[in-house]
This record gives structure tokens, sequence and C-alpha cells, in this order.
């Protein structure tokens, strides 16, 4: 996990609606808002530039940010991003005022290790993915930038599920404290259209037809 310290410059806004983030987005700034804790929610504006290359980080999404506004630094969270429906320009966003101790819940991404390796790939397979994030529930400060699923063990036609996923101390998957029905599988290792474990069993299928004609 990486200790990337991620710092958000935000200007204090005091026109809203419609019109004023219209306007707002024609100066290359994103209508903003920050909101949580003991605080009122506040409107605030960033940059769209500088906020595009946050975004080219998978760790933007799940760490805790220092939002800075008028001088004041707050800890928050990414809650929710709005994008433009038809230009790659962010259309608003919403900060999740945290403390250490804040029980929150995020979406996370699923890194997949051990997929060279697994025997499964080995003898023809690949792996597919079913999950590509999931939401944990934890304290702000255990919050992980993310979590690994491994394939390595992996023979072809095995799955693994959330619940084989192993999670920092203090971090637990929301969807399994939903009941084992939830227990959603995350990745597994298929056979390939003509791939080794395919052209073998269509070897074995007619030398078995063989024999039961020779019977």
């Amino acid at each position: 996990m990486s200790v990337e310290n991620f710092v958000v410059d935000a200007q204090p806004r005091a026109d809203e609606g419609k019109g004023a983030s219209r306007r707002l987005r024609r100066t290359g700034q994103i209508p903003a808002v920050i909101y949580g804790g003991d605080q009122d929610p506040q409107s605030i504006s960033l940059a769209q530039n500088v906020m595009m290359q946050h975004l080219e980080h998978e760790a933007f999404f799940s760490h805790i940010l220092d939002v800075k506004v008028g001088g004041k630094t707050e800890k928050a969270i990414l809650k929710d991003i709005q994008w433009h429906p038809y230009k790659p320009l962010i259309a608003h966003m919403d900060f999740l005022r945290v403390s250490e101790s804040s029980m929150i819940k995020v979406q996370v991404p699923v890194h997949f290790i051990g997929e060279d390796v697994a025997p499964g790939v080995k003898a023809g397979g690949i792996v597919t993915h079913q999950l590509s994030t999931v939401e944990v529930s934890c304290p702000a400060g255990k919050l992980p930038e993310y979590v690994e699923a491994d394939v390595s063990a992996l023979e072809l036609g095995d799955t693994i599920h959330l619940s084989d996923i192993k999670l920092p101390e203090g971090v637990s998957i929301v969807e399994l404290s939903h009941g084992e029905e939830h227990d959603l599988p995350v990745a597994a290792v298929v056979v390939t259209r003509g791939g080794a474990a395919e052209e073998a069993e269509e070897t074995a299928a007619p030398a078995e037809e063989g024999e039961a004609a020779a019977e």
C-alpha cells in the first residue's frame, strides 16, 4: 500500500444554482461541495485541469485527501463525481469530511495477483475478472488503497469469491454483511476457445466414440 498524499486546493464559492455552475465551468472550474462531520456543507470550486490529473491516479478514489479551503485544511474522501454527458469533463464533485476514527464505506479497487503462475492458466485457461472494485467498511484511518485477490492456486474451472479476499485488520467487505448468498464471485479460470485444455477434450472424444463402436 502506498502512502501517497493528495492535496486538493479549493476556493469557497457563494454563487449557487445551475446558472452559477455553468458560468463557473466556462472558466475551467468545477462546482463542488464538502460536507459531513459537525460542520455545515460548504460550496467550493476546483480547477478542472488539476482534478483531471488527480483522477489519473487510482489511489485518489480510495484515499484520505487534504482539502484546503480558505487557508484551512480538512480531511475528506471523494464521495461522488458527476461527468459531463458527452465531454471528458467533470461536472460536479462531492467530498465527505472524515476523521481517523470515522466509519466509512468506500469502493476500493481489486488487484489480482498470481495470474502468471496459476495452474489453470498454465493448462491453457485464462483468468476472468467478475469484479474490479469492492465496497469496504472501516475506520477512515485504516482505509486500504486497494485489496488483493490471489488467484495463484486456481485450476481450470476454479473460482474465488469475496470471502477469499484477505483484508487488513479492521476492514470488512460490505456485501458479505448481507449473508452467505452475497459471497459473490471475484475471478475464475476458464477454458479459452481453442485452448490446450479444449483441444485435449476434442482429441479424447473421437477415441471414446471408437471404443464404444468396438464394443
